[in-house]
């Protein structure tokens, strides 16, 4: 059952009032989120005046939205007007975004409830949200443990029953893999689909929003929500966006699944593979075949991002200079200065990493050496893809090969925290549509199952992890009804 269409079905009746959730979720917040810190910002204000107007409407019979009154909360690397958008950096902590991303504004015509913004690894560089500026958000499945990253706020947010639903962004697993390690849906949509006006960019070609929630038939409704055309992005697809939830059909009988060797192999922690095996068992009671196969490119496909997302990042974070907006140092003498100081002192520790290392490879020298080349492999990586589907309807791997690691235990060797996200990289390569599902909420550790598709197939997808989800029965331990 939807979450969100469980707690429509309330006010339209009447059973429940908007005002009433608003305030048991910030009620939920203040209990909750001392410990967790999931929220940068919680606009308390605007919700209960805005649950106060759907009240009324309510009340007066109007025909609403699926999503008008839900409560939600956005990352805060996309734009909410007139509230901060801090990228969880100093460089930016007190920025007030000017205007709406077009997602923010998407949801608030369905008249959806934006709780707040919150935190994330520093301008989404990150797998733990421990690179955030300001906190350190925790796992609700384990307060010890990381949300993962770098939309870990987002992630922990809905896991701890804050929210129903949040947004995130994915450059290289940022959605997924927090959906993995907090024991929710999280789903990335295909590039393109989903607008990235009011995204702070980090890598412009890999980066993609998406929603994170409690159930697939939830993913279904906020996808209905954010996809579609946006004159506003010139990488926006004009395909025609089909209503997914509305379509959604958990009859997958006679589909062909392929798992890639390379991605469930010696780097997978046995219990996650264990639980791998044991969903795609399940899958075959629903009709659904798999085999396994080989894709030989995706072993190069980490080494292969950290060339080219460093870049991109290299180029889209120089406008962060302290003469526009952000911060600024001062007492400097000159502009060359200023510029030194206020990089040096607001960026991070990992920014500051994948700046230089994108520099490296774009500088004169070295950028056939690196660049051209890694271009060249993300092509192969398309390639496998492309002859993975014409055999396969979906692929299947772990999300992530650990289950959440304890806070602290990655924070000093970036290399291991790079590996995490072996299994979610190459779908942002390819430019492909992933859903991550969890094979069980936590026992004792949640474990996500990632499904890949060919491009704009969201619908595939979503119909898959529905009959995943019915068959494996973790919606019910959720109590969504309740939540």
């Amino acid at each position: 059952m939807s979450v969100i269409q469980s707690m429509a079905n309330q006010y339209r009746s009447g059973q429940r009032r908007v005002s009433d959730t608003i305030q048991s979720r910030l009620a939920t917040i203040t209990q909750q989120d001392p410990t967790i810190r999931a929220f940068l910002s919680v606009h308390t204000d605007q919700a209960l005046a805005q649950a106060a107007t759907l009240d009324q409407w309510f009340k007066e019979g109007r025909e609403l939205p699926l999503l008008a009154g839900i409560p939600l909360a956005i990352k805060d690397n996309i734009h909410v007007k007139n509230t901060p958008t801090t990228c969880a950096s100093k460089l930016l902590q007190h920025f007030i975004a000017p205007y709406h991303a077009t997602v923010t504004e998407r949801l608030l015509n369905q008249h959806a409830i934006i709780m707040g913004k919150v935190n994330m690894d520093e301008f989404a560089m990150g797998s733990s949200t421990e690179n955030s500026a300001f906190q350190i958000t925790r796992n609700p499945v384990d307060p010890s443990r990381v949300p993962g990253g770098s939309s870990g706020g987002s992630a922990a947010a809905v896991a701890a029953n804050m929210v129903v639903g949040s947004l995130g962004s994915d450059t290289g697993g940022s959605i997924r893999q927090p959906a993995s390690f907090c024991g929710i849906v999280g789903f990335k949509p295909t590039y393109g689909r989903v607008s990235r006006y009011g995204l702070v960019a980090f890598a412009s070609s890999l980066d993609q929003i998406g929603p994170l929630t409690r159930t697939v038939e939830d993913s279904a409704i906020m996808l209905d929500a954010i996809c579609g055309h946006d004159p506003l992005d010139s990488t926006s697809s004009p395909r025609p966006t089909p209503s997914f939830f509305t379509q959604l059909n958990p009859d997958v009988s006679g589909l062909k699944v392929g798992v890639p060797r390379e991605l469930i192999s010696e780097h997978v922690m046995p219990e996650v593979r264990e639980s791998v095996m044991a969903a795609l068992d399940r899958l075959i009671t629903q009709g659904v075949s798999w085999e396994f196969f080989s894709m030989p490119s995706l072993k190069a496909a980490v080494s292969t991002y950290y060339i080219i997302a460093p870049a991109e990042a290299s180029s889209n974070l120089a406008r962060f200079d302290g003469v526009r907006y952000g911060h600024r140092a001062d007492g400097c003498a000159t502009v060359k200065e200023m510029m030194q100081a206020t990089r040096g002192d607001g960026f991070g520790d990992e920014v500051k990493r994948r700046i230089m290392i994108g520099t490296y490879c774009l500088s004169s020298g070295y950028y056939d050496a690196y660049y051209n080349k890694a271009q060249a492999v993300r092509r192969v990586i398309q390639q496998e893809f492309n002859t993975a589907f014409a055999q396969y309807d979906v692929i299947i791997t772990p999300t992530s090969p650990t289950t959440a690691f304890s806070i602290g235990q990655h924070h000093h060797d970036p290399l291991s925290m790079y590996i995490a996200d072996i299994a979610t990289i190459p779908v942002n390569m390819a430019g492909l549509p992933a859903l991550s599902i969890p094979c069980q909420p936590s026992d004792p550790l949640p474990v996500g199952l990632q499904l890949i598709a060919p491009a704009f197939e969201e619908q595939r997808l979503l119909n898959l992890g529905l009959a995943y989800q019915q068959v494996a029965g973790w919606a019910t331990l959720l109590e969504v009804h309740n939540a």
